[in-house]
């Protein structure tokens, strides 16, 4: 019997606790089949988290994140909070987690299994067997720096705005990340920004420049304007490997990929920290990247894999755990190419499953393999 890793689950809102509870059977099948147990905690965030303490996220759970070594979370949002003030919408939670635990790296891998080709708005050549990481700088950039506001110009009017800033620490650590990730890939990094327009930009660049230079010369390294990277990304996708870019590029270049696999309830992502050069561990939060989805919320219709996936990328990372991570990845392929199918990836011929019938599914396939 392996020794417990601690692993905090913080569901959320909307559909994130159903996809989380049918990962949460994964979690057992490992306890029960794979003799690996987890020490799992559940805590409250964004939406439930207000409603129970009236904040997104309270001190108490802050702390059990930064003890755990990973965060298996699902989603916040809704519209019932759409009224809230600024800092107590839901999202603001999952935000302070990534700030206050230094998530500086999100990964968001982009793949296409060979039973989803044909899912994909993109004709099938483009996307079959696509692999592609996008690597999000989390912490800094427009999201949060200062200044940021919205003020009064006394005539009627107001004006909103919001700084885009990056130190030269901050944009060498997020590109080290994607050296070393292309190292254990295909060997390439685009390094996207807008130095055309942007000061942030510029910086970013010759920043990359340098560090491309200093360490990667084994690595094929280029850089590219972001409005050309989403271009290039409905063009030919399959010429990228490691995209690496900052906070706000790279939440649009992240769901434009997802979209080319065929749906979002179909990819994963990884927000890690530093390695801590004592201990070893790095603080870790794994989430789908769909959001709350609260118009099918409560229906049993919510595509688990994204969530699954997830926590494969938190056997990967986080507990070193590649080969059970291969063995659920692996059950997702042959439960696709089976036909089997929740509705937002349903196509002609397949056959449509709920939630937990999908699970269900997947647990079968788990159960040949061992």
């Amino acid at each position: 019997m392996q020794s417990n890793k601690k692993l905090l689950v913080l569901p959320g809102d909307g559909i994130g606790p159903e996809v989380v509870n049918e990962v949460l059977r994964v979690v057992d099948w490992l306890a029960k089949k794979r003799s690996v147990t987890f020490d799992v905690e559940e805590g409250l965030v964004g939406g439930a988290a207000y409603d129970a303490h009236g904040t997104p996220l309270t001190d108490e759970t802050l702390a059990d994140a930064v003890d755990a070594d990973a965060v298996l979370f699902g989603s916040v949002g809704g519209p019932q909070y759409d009224d809230l003030p600024f800092e107590e919408k839901p999202e603001r939670g999952l935000l302070r987690l990534r700030k206050e635990m230094d998530l500086f790296a999100n990964l968001r891998p982009a793949m296409v299994f060979e039973a989803m080709a044909g899912s994909s708005t993109l004709k099938r050549d483009l996307v079959a067997g696509l692999d592609i990481l996008i690597l999000r700088e989390l912490t800094g950039g427009i999201y949060f720096a200062q200044p940021r506001g919205i003020e009064d110009l006394g005539d009627g009017t107001k004006k909103g705005f919001d700084t885009n800033l990056y130190t030269t620490p901050e944009i060498e650590r997020i590109g080290r990340v994607a050296i070393d990730l292309a190292r254990k890939r295909r060997g390439k990094v685009t390094s996207v920004e807008k130095a055309n327009v942007m000061m942030s930009g510029v910086l970013w660049r010759e920043t990359m420049t340098t560090l491309f230079s200093a360490e990667a010369e084994d690595l094929e390294t280029e850089h590219m304007y972001a409005d050309n990277c989403g271009m290039q990304l409905v063009r030919y996708p399959k010429q990228f490997d490691v995209i690496v870019t900052d906070n706000l590029f790279g939440d649009m270049l992240s769901d434009c990929a997802a979209m080319l696999t065929g749906s979002l309830g179909m990819l994963p992502s990884a927000s890690l920290g530093a390695v801590d050069e004592v201990t070893g561990k790095r603080h870790a939060l794994y989430e789908p990247v769909h959001g709350s989805a609260p118009d099918i919320a409560g229906q049993k219709i919510a595509n688990p894999i994204a969530e699954l996936l997830s926590f494969s990328m938190a056997l990967r990372y986080s507990f070193e755990m590649s080969d059970d991570a291969d063995m659920i990845d692996g059950a997702i392929e042959r439960v696709l190419a089976s036909g089997i199918r929740t509705p937002d990836i349903m196509a002609d011929g397949m056959v449509r499953v709920s939630t937990n019938v999908m699970m269900d599914s997947i647990l079968r396939e788990l159960d040949n393999v061992v």
